[in-house]
């Protein structure tokens, strides 16, 4: 059998099946032929895959002649050789390979410290709050192992498409164009098991690789919780014009914050603010504010590191509600608190771009 032959073949054999979009040749970490026999090795990092994986190498291999095939897996990654970089000098910028998004004007990261702030509950909210006021928006779902946005929008079942170019082309909710890992699994109950060089890769493909249609005026980056190797891959290969930190108002959320505001700072992208989330309960029979988290530090910590205050928003029970349902609040109910402070909050972040 023909090396090349073999080899076009696993680059030919997609894996949409288990929603990701490489093939068989992206996974491969060995191979041997011996006249009809073929030996491959994969990368897998979960047994999860390795029955679908090990038939659909069998598969095409058979099809094309041969007749004895032997798989086996590995979970390691790819060991990278590089050659010996210089150091930098004073006058290089360690982030100056970033590229700028296609077809978008603004690129903004929603993070948070930790999770259970509601962190996505903002990003989609603030997504329909800036398409509300005139802008046209997409909404990016970062976070590959918890993707909540397909539901939050009521997009769990909207199709992906693509280009002939095999750009992904996302589906729309609520006039917002949107793009989530969630929309390319089986089923809501698919873990997503992946690796670092699988991540990395998956998520370059996110970046650079969707077709968002006509220019977008704002692209949310609904980021994982945390300061792992996302936020930092985010940080070193696209220019983000601005990043919103989502907290509540304990301090061990605070914490938090604040080193999440170190991590952008380091990697070099511009904090826009603080939104502080679950501020204050509304009693849906009185209208009543009850501070049930404390006495709020979150200006105090804003005005420590040169930010600021962006907005509070209360903690309502219609919030969680139309979530459940795909209808943000500030779409299914415009004259809820909630909804007044995620416009303000949007209104606010109009502001502080305009005088970057």
């Amino acid at each position: 059998m023909a090396l090349q032959g073999v080899i076009d073949t696993l680059k030919n054999t997609n894996l949409q099946e288990i929603g990701v979009s490489f093939s068989l040749a992206d996974l491969m970490r060995d191979l041997k032929i011996e006249e009809d026999s073929v030996y491959i090795k994969l990368f897998s990092p979960s047994e999860k895959y390795h029955d679908y994986l090990r038939e659909k190498a069998e598969t095409v291999l058979k099809s094309i002649g041969a007749k004895s095939v032997q798989v086996e897996f590995t979970s390691e990654p790819p060991k990278q050789q590089q050659a010996p970089q210089p150091p930098p000098t004073e006058q290089q910028n360690p982030f100056e390979s970033r590229r700028r998004i296609p077809k978008v004007k603004k690129v903004i990261a929603v993070a948070s410290g930790k999770g259970g702030v509601g962190k996505s509950t903002v990003a989609v909210n603030l997504s329909a709050a800036l398409r509300k006021i005139g802008y046209s928006v997409g909404y990016l779902d970062a976070d590959m192992y918890g993707p909540s946005g397909p539901t939050m929008l009521g997009a769990k079942d909207k199709q992906v498409t693509a280009t002939p170019d095999n750009k992904l082309i996302p589906p729309e909710a609520h006039g917002i164009k949107m793009m989530s890992i969630g929309l390319l699994l089986p089923s809501e109950d698919t873990p997503v098991i992946w690796r670092g060089p699988v991540l990395f890769k998956a998520l370059s493909q996110f970046l650079f690789d969707i077709n968002w249609g006509e220019e977008l005026d704002f692209l949310i980056i609904d980021l994982p919780p945390g300061t792992g190797d996302v936020q930092i891959t985010l940080g070193q290969t696209a220019e983000i014009d601005g990043a919103v930190i989502v907290t509540t108002p304990q301090d061990v959320a605070l914490i938090d914050v604040r080193k999440g505001i170190q991590m952008f700072n380091e990697v070099q992208i511009p904090v826009l603010g603080i939104v502080e989330n679950m501020s204050y309960f509304v009693c849906p029979d009185t209208g009543k504010r009850y501070e049930i988290f404390g006495k709020s530090k979150t200006e105090d910590v804003a005005k420590q590191y040169s930010t600021e205050l962006l907005g509070k928003i209360p903690i309502e029970p219609k919030v969680a509600e139309f979530a459940d349902l795909g209808i943000p609040i500030v779409l299914a109910k415009e004259d809820s608190e909630s909804s007044k402070a995620f416009m303000k909050v949007a209104e606010e972040l109009i502001k502080k771009l305009s005088k970057q």
